[in-house]
């Protein structure tokens, strides 16, 4: 009697379940024995795994992905766990650990309770006793050292549920790419798409040496720019926002050059990591004092040496001459100092560039989909960029789940409803939050310190994009065979605000708002 492997792996978590359950089947008087090479597979496939919890049975799915950034290696992660077979593909070599601060929503984290020690690495690295403080750009203080859960408490969100944490880039990038080392999932370096392709059964990729890869679903995680535009529509319309900034990250030991300099961005209390924030008319910075690092951020008018490149390096002096030009007082010379003790080739000048929502993720033949930046670009200030990537490497982790190996298709567009709406008014509230830190009333500050803080809406930090695509999955199927568009798919409750219909946006209305003096308008619903 031929028994599926799958039976065996929906019962098992672990090598000593996979023993117990084994044996106690072949031991059993007239139960089916386990043919020796199911049990030879089965014994291999969980021994290999590294501790998890909620694994699926194999789904036979053949999952390519390009591109290893936070979107790519937790849909690596997910897809794994899912039971889908997982090849990825990276230009690069070796892998990049480059990057500074960002801000990760709780949203994108709930799917760490599947993966105990990656949870357990993650509230080790995360800054959940930080403080924050608040000034004026010229170093007049404005609001005293906080920690950040009583600032939220203050911002009326409860601090046991706080909406993020901030996080260095390289030590939650290093923690997914070793648990992808952990799962023994293959990592190809070196490896440059320079096209995607697809049929009805299959996409794929074409590599610069010629060589073509095929899978059942390819995911384009390969950032803006990405070769996968071409059959998802053609790149999306970009425009300068005028804005860029600089950012440096470096040992925070090099401050002893200067005892000044160290003794103001010192630590909380000589031990626990703080943020200060500046606030200068049209501009705005923050610094972050760790243990081991110190980082720096300004937002600043264009100078023209700034590109849309995490590799676009300035010297301090240069720095230094703009900020000397900002209307009003001058920098305060703690910060000036600070620029000026940051080491050669460290400062990037990273340009902000507004782009409108991309109508589509899809290819045609439903056979190639982008996530992350690849499906829509978040400004760096908009503290949502990593936290959207990672929901919709979950989600469509989910949806092929829930379709299975003949649903393929089904199962991306399932996706593609479930995330367009919310990506585009998370892109939208970036904006918002944008022009927000640019320009601080100070009088307001004093008297709220929601005035000098970007929004954090319970839509974006209270989702379960998980639980959420298992919910509503066969919903959305219902109204996708009924013809309904997209955006009029009231088949699953919003996970954007409450109240609000989608209309088309663009940067030209959104950049109209702001030379008017006005607010970004958002639309109707609560954005709260």
């Amino acid at each position: 009697m031929e028994i599926p492997i799958d039976a065996l792996m929906f019962r098992v978590d672990s090598a000593k379940d996979f023993a117990a359950v084994a044996a106690k089947d072949n031991s059993n008087q007239g139960v089916p024995q386990w043919p020796d090479e199911v049990l030879h597979q089965a014994k291999q496939y969980v021994g290999s795994r590294p501790q998890l919890l909620g694994a699926f049975a194999p789904s036979g799915i053949d999952v390519l992905i390009v591109g290893t950034g936070f979107a790519g290696l937790t849909a690596a992660l997910e897809c794994t766990r899912k039971g889908h077979n997982v090849r990825i593909l990276e230009r690069n070599s070796p892998t990049d650990l480059a990057g500074d601060m960002y801000f990760m929503g709780l949203s994108a984290t709930r799917f760490l309770k599947h993966w105990p020690e990656m949870q357990k690495q993650y509230e080790h690295i995360s800054l959940h006793n930080a403080w924050i403080e608040t000034f004026k750009h010229d170093g007049q203080q404005m609001l005293k050292p906080q920690k950040v859960a009583d600032r939220l408490h203050a911002q009326g969100l409860d601090p046991g549920s706080a909406p993020g944490a901030f996080q260095m880039r390289p030590l939650v990038y290093k923690m997914l790419l070793e648990q992808v080392e952990k799962c023994g999932i293959q990592i190809e370096f070196g490896k440059r798409v320079v096209d995607y392709f697809e049929s009805s059964t299959e996409g794929g990729v074409e590599l610069e040496d010629g060589t073509r890869l095929t899978a059942d679903i390819v995911v384009a995680a390969d950032g803006i720019g990405s070769k996968s535009q071409r059959l998802v529509g053609g790149q999306v319309r970009a425009k300068s926002s005028g804005r860029a900034m600089w950012r440096a990250v470096f040992p925070v030991d090099v401050l002893e050059q200067n005892p000044k300099v160290r003794d103001f961005f010192k630590l909380q209390n000589d031990e626990d990591p703080i943020v200060r924030t500046f606030f200068a008319p049209g501009s705005y910075a923050l610094t972050l004092t760790r243990k081991d690092v110190i980082v720096w951020i300004v937002n600043h008018d264009v100078t023209g040496s700034e590109t849309e490149s995490w590799s676009n390096t300035i010297e301090a002096d240069e720095v230094l001459r703009e900020m000397n030009n900002t209307p009003g007082a001058p920098w305060s010379s703690d910060f000036q100092d600070l620029v000026s003790c940051t080491p050669p080739q460290t400062i990037i000048n990273f340009a902000l560039w507004w782009r409108d929502p991309q109508p589509t993720c899809t290819s045609a033949e439903g056979r190639v989909v982008q996530i992350g930046d690849c499906a829509h670009s978040f400004l760096p200030s908009s503290g949502n960029g990593a936290t959207q990537a990672i929901e919709d490497a979950v989600t469509l982790a989910s949806c092929l789940q829930c379709g299975g190996a003949d649903k393929v298709v089904e199962a991306v567009e399932v996706h593609k409803r479930l995330r367009f709406i919310r990506n585009a008014c998370a892109q939208k509230l970036g904006f918002s939050n944008a022009e927000l830190l640019q320009q601080t009333d100070w009088e307001k500050v004093k008297i709220d310190p929601r005035k000098s803080s970007p929004k954090l809406p319970k839509w974006i930090w209270q989702h379960d994009c998980e639980a959420y695509a298992h919910q509503h999955y066969r919903a959305v199927v219902e109204s996708i065979e009924l013809g309904v568009p997209l955006e009029e798919d009231v088949s699953f409750p919003p996970n954007y605000p409450e109240g609000y219909k989608y209309e088309a946006w663009n940067i030209d209305q959104v950049m109209a708002d702001v030379r008017a003096g006005k607010e970004v308008n958002l639309g109707e619903g609560d954005w709260s």
